[in-house]
């Protein structure tokens, strides 16, 4: 494998001092993730990853970016000394950038950046060589990690700028130096820290701070802010409904696991099928290709991509898990549980409203919709209304059953019917301890909350659900 960083290379990018001769083919910053040959990047954090040092270069990295060396660690080892390893990341990710031939797209939003970012992959990976970060890697540090990796050969390059606080967005989106950069969309979330949906909105648009020269801004048609977005932008995509959008949505249909979209790409008829269900996917996809094609991919070929396009874990992705070692019995789970905002929790909520139950194959007799609901964090001082208004989304009407997790979400529970009611609970573990009750053979579930909710282990009780087949068991295929 042809080398990522000399030690020459990485000292000149860094300003810091390479001991010995060594040539990493990747960059790391967890030892639980280091393949060997990577420079692992000693970041201090929660812990420090000089502790580390040792483990890293015993797991076969290349050598170690520090500040000092640790303990342990022989004053001959391979290593790279900088003053600060945080700045040396961002330096290295600086340097990534300078050298990268790829067209570059950013990526942001208020929801729905990194499935964006995973769709573009998906699809500017059927036209050329394409980097982008495998998980969501779109702060202080995620964002030049991503860089200090991109290949410099890469065609295309898409790296995700997400934030908590004002004055996040425009310093990473000045590293990253886009040629395109694509807002989602502007939604209610990290409330805690602006005044409301305009500061939102004036803190994505500082993506379009860090566009290259004759760059371009994709942003959503259909919002209140649009206007703002637009007048940040030196030139601006539109995608959505409305009328004038470069790429106008004119039809959504949910089948099953996939959606079928219709679409005008600058008045040519699109039309194009996600491996996935969800009316938020479909919008999405929209911008995306607004997005491919201003950084210089073939429309057609990242359309197509898209069928073959599914959600990473914990974004909705959707599975079956089967009840009974013989028969077909089982429910559907659909796996959201990663994070969550009103507008997201609407979306997935279109999503279950949608789903087809089975009747006939469980003990209840009939299938049913179930939600599974933990707490939206960091939605300000309005966070007890916004939960409770979930109850009025159009799509809730459709839903047999909700349970909902911790004290925000008790707003909903008591704001919906008593029929519609199912358990609420302060912790997901009293949800998790008998998991069983919480479904039946041809239910579809949805779980749905803010990572810190703890939604996420809920997903896991239910999969551990899972019966092994006959087949299975038996080790034949």
């Amino acid at each position: 494998m042809a080398s990522l960083w000399t030690a020459a290379e990485a000292a000149a990018a860094t300003g810091g001092r390479a001991v010995g001769e060594w040539a990493a083919t990747g960059v790391s910053i967890d030892t639980r993730s280091l393949v060997p040959g990577d420079l692992f990047v000693a970041l201090s954090d929660a812990r420090d990853g000089h502790d580390f040092v040792a483990e890293a270069l015993g797991r076969g990295a290349a050598a170690a970016m520090v500040a000092r060396i640790p303990e342990g660690v022989a004053a001959d080892a391979p290593l790279l000394v900088v003053d600060d390893t945080l700045n040396g990341l961002t330096a290295l990710g600086r340097a990534g950038r300078a050298r990268a031939q790829a067209r570059v797209i950013a990526v942001t939003g208020s929801v729905g950046k990194t499935s964006a970012k995973d769709m573009l992959r998906a699809m500017l990976g059927a036209c050329g060589n394409v980097h982008a970060a495998e998980a969501s890697y779109n702060n202080h540090w995620g964002v030049p990690l991503t860089l200090s990796r991109l290949d410099p050969a890469a065609e295309f390059a898409v790296i995700e700028i997400g934030m908590n606080h004002p004055g996040e967005i425009g310093p990473l989106a000045r590293l990253a130096r886009p040629h395109v950069a694509l807002i989602t969309t502007i939604a209610p979330a990290h409330l805690a820290a602006f005044d409301d949906l305009a500061a939102i909105a004036r803190e994505k648009a500082a993506i379009f701070e860090g566009l290259e020269p004759g760059g371009t801004g994709v942003i959503n048609a259909d919002l209140d802010t649009t206007a703002m977005l637009a007048a940040a932008a030196p030139r601006a995509l539109r995608f959505g409904q409305a009328d004038g959008a470069h790429f106008r949505l004119t039809g959504v249909q949910l089948a099953g696991d996939v959606t079928i979209v219709e679409a005008q790409a600058d008045g040519a008829p699109l039309l194009f099928k996600i491996g996935a269900a969800g009316r938020h996917f479909a919008m999405n996809a929209l911008g995306c290709l607004a997005a491919a094609r201003a950084a210089g991919a073939d429309t057609a070929r990242c359309a197509l991509a898209l069928a073959g396009w599914h959600p990473p874990g914990g974004r909705g992705r959707r599975e079956h898990l089967r009840l009974d070692p013989v028969e077909d019995a089982g429910f559907e789970l659909i796996d959201d549980a990663y994070n969550a905002n009103p507008a997201s929790v609407g979306a997935a909520l279109e999503v279950l409203a949608a789903a087809a139950p089975r009747d006939g194959v469980g003990r209840v007799g009939h299938g049913r919709r179930i939600a599974i609901l933990g707490d939206m964090l960091e939605l300000g001082p309005g966070e007890t209304a916004l939960h409770a208004a979930l109850a009025e989304h159009p799509a809730m009407a459709r839903i047999d059953l909700v349970h909902c997790i911790g004290s925000r979400m008790a707003h909903l529970w008591h704001a919906l019917p008593q029929a519609q009611r199912g358990e609420l609970v302060e912790t997901p573990e009293a949800l998790c301890a008998d998991a069983k009750r919480l479904v039946d053979a041809g239910d579809v579930v949805l779980v749905k909350g803010s990572k810190a909710s703890g939604a996420a282990r809920v997903v896991d009780a239910l999969r551990k659900l899972r019966q092994s087949t006959a087949s299975e068991a038996r080790g034949t295929n």
